[in-house]
């Protein structure tokens, strides 16, 4: 196994990583810029504001997009055991 093919491994590792976090962070980001502006224009600064509708985004985002991103890991798993043997 040569570097250049560990390389690789570790790239298409941080390439499936990145397509499965943005969706949570872009709806992270979304929801935090929402409720901030909710709390600026009411001042009201109640800490579960924060937390209680990122939670709801990123199990909105789990059941509407779960099953994507199973198959991407699994795509990307059965393509890493068959390069296995050329390694």
């Amino acid at each position: 196994m040569t570097d250049a093919q560990v390389l690789d491994i570790l790239v298409d590792a941080l390439v499936v990583a990145t397509k499965l976090a943005g969706p949570f962070l872009v709806a992270a980001a979304a929801i935090g810029i929402a409720v901030s502006l909710l709390q600026t224009i009411t001042q009201v600064q109640e800490m579960t504001l924060t937390f209680v509708p990122k939670l709801i985004g990123a199990a909105l985002i789990l059941v509407f997009a779960g099953s994507w991103m199973l198959r991407e890991v699994v795509t990307w798993v059965k393509a890493l055991w068959t390069s296995i043997p050329g390694l």
